[in-house]
């Protein structure tokens, strides 16, 4: 498998004073990656310096492509403050106050787009080993101010503050702890995805490229309540293979690198399920999906955003199983029993229904004999 260059792998570089005129051959940049070389003049060794990366104005001088905007929190590791009076001189640095203001812009443009009501919905940053920035309790997010934001440790004590912290701030704890990528989380109730988790239906995947290669296959969780240790587990369980996540009966989170990537995700997930389910009200319901071998395709760009998929290495007829999803079809409710057992009792089977599966059973199994 070729090594895969990021932005940040280059910045680490350059922080170390490692020259950028050479990289691992065969290596594979991400597109944050590729502006950053052209912006400083360079390529890798063998490879052509990207096409229109400068252009000379009238006056001669060559313009330089800026780099991307890098809005994730770097932490020193083992460099947590230690004490009371150390942490609140923290708490009210430039920088995290930069982060708290983010979180309240960010909390109001959820507000505006629907994605939360009351004081419903929250929001996180990981600023620290052991330490996490979160939204407080019973506020709605349309309305926080930055001296609203709390700090609270990896199990969940609030270290500093005016307002007391999210109950369920543990849930995004977890998702931080079993997948050290996610530095930013957000929870809300998109009125579509939202839709989804109360219905129990996953989303069917390979049918919206942006969702695809931005959120690739998006998760479930059935319901536990809300803020407890339960729902933490479950969603902690499946973090590391799905950056969005529907919690049935309750709403939606998602995680990023950093606030600004965790909010994309929510309004990925949001259009995607809004937009599938529109199409599913067309064409009796025929959705046409992107396909096993375009689906590779998008799995490849993934890959080259240094983000991971675990359909990767997947046959093409693996990829875009939506089998299960009958947009429109509504189950009868059975009992405990016939549910764990899959049986339908006796009485409510159809019997002209029954004679055609005995019938096709019988055609199969003598074809089977005399194969």
């Amino acid at each position: 498998m070729p090594t895969i260059i990021t932005e940040k792998d280059l910045l680490e570089m350059q922080k170390k004073g490692e020259s950028l005129d050479t990289l691992p051959a065969g290596a594979l940049l991400t597109p944050s990656a590729k502006d950053l070389l052209s912006s400083l003049g360079k390529a890798p060794t063998g490879a052509p310096a990207r096409p229109g990366s400068s252009a000379k104005p009238k006056n001669g001088d060559t313009y330089q492509v800026p780099p991307l905007p890098d809005f994730e929190y770097r932490w020193k590791k083992g460099g947590d403050p230690v004490g009371n009076k150390a942490i609140q001189a923290f708490f009210h640095s430039p920088e995290i106050v930069t982060l708290k203001n983010r979180m309240v812009d960010i909390g109001r443009r959820m507000w505006n787009r629907n994605f939360v009501d009351g004081n419903g919905g929250n929001i996180t940053i990981r600023v620290g080993d052991n330490m996490v920035l979160c939204t407080p309790t019973l506020i709605s997010k349309g309305y926080m101010t930055p001296d609203d934001i709390c700090l609270v440790d990896l199990d969940g004590k609030q270290l500093a503050g005016t307002r007391p912290r999210t109950s369920e701030v543990n849930t995004h704890i977890a998702i931080m702890k079993a997948t050290p990528e996610a530095k930013s989380c957000i929870h809300g109730h998109p009125p579509h995805s939202t839709a989804y988790a109360v219905a129990s239906v996953t989303p069917p995947s390979c049918l919206c490229s942006e969702a695809e290669v931005f959120l690739g296959e998006i998760g479930m969780v059935p319901y536990e309540t809300p803020g407890s240790s339960e729902v933490a587990e479950r969603v902690a369980k499946i973090a590391p293979d799905h950056c969005s996540i529907l919690l049935e009966n309750h709403g939606v989170i998602v995680w990023g690198k950093d606030v600004e990537d965790a909010y994309w995700k929510i309004e990925n997930t949001e259009t995607a399920c809004q937009t599938i389910w529109i199409a599913s009200q067309l064409n009796g319901g025929q959705l046409h999906s992107i396909g096993g071998r375009k689906m590779q395709d998008i799995i490849a760009i993934r890959k080259q955003l240094g983000m991971s998929d675990k359909r990767d290495g997947l046959k093409e007829c693996e990829l875009c199983d939506n089998s299960e999803f009958r947009p429109g079809v509504t189950c009868e409710v059975r009992g405990p029993e016939e549910a764990a057992t899959g049986d339908i009792p006796p009485d409510e089977r159809d019997p002209e229904a029954e004679k055609v599966v005995q019938m096709v059973t019988d055609t199969i199994m003598q074809r089977l004999k005399n194969a």
